[in-house]
């Protein structure tokens, strides 16, 4: 006799709205990263611009409040919040996710969304949770809210 246990349903993975929140935010912080370089920094001799000294930290201070501290206060990114989903703790304690969780999430996005995002997908395909590498050194997964 052979003991049956229920299997859970997979969870979604909502990896369209994944992409698309991700390319809204990113987006965003890029064109203001562009418009900074090219209203506030300097052109050299082949007319390259370059932002130096502390404009130079305009663009990170911009990427860590847009998608850092927004997500950390409001409990989605600009992105997340168009396409309906939220990063979530596991450990279900909070509601929304800590300063540290969010900043961990994101200081891997280079990674999560090398080649078009295809590390991501594929971490995110392959997880049990569905997490990308920057949840699951966080220990946070995304949900639709």
């Amino acid at each position: 006799m052979d003991n049956f246990e229920p299997q859970e349903e997979p969870k979604p993975k909502y990896i369209g709205r994944r992409f698309l929140a991700g390319c809204i935010d990113y987006t965003i912080v890029y064109t203001i990263a562009f418009m900074l370089i090219f209203t506030v920094g300097t052109p050299d001799n082949e007319g390259v611009y370059h932002l130096e000294g502390s404009p130079s930290l305009i663009p990170i201070l911009f990427w860590l409040f847009l998608l850092v501290c927004t997500e950390t206060w409001f409990g989605a990114t600009v992105g997340n919040s168009m396409v309906r989903l939220k990063p979530v703790t596991l450990s279900g304690y909070a509601t929304n996710i800590s300063f540290t969780q969010s900043l961990q999430r994101h200081l891997l996005d280079p990674i999560d969304m090398f080649f078009f995002g295809v590390v991501g997908i594929l971490v995110i395909q392959s997880s049990d949770k569905n997490q990308r590498l920057g949840d699951i050194w966080a220990k946070t997964t995304v949900t639709k809210y």
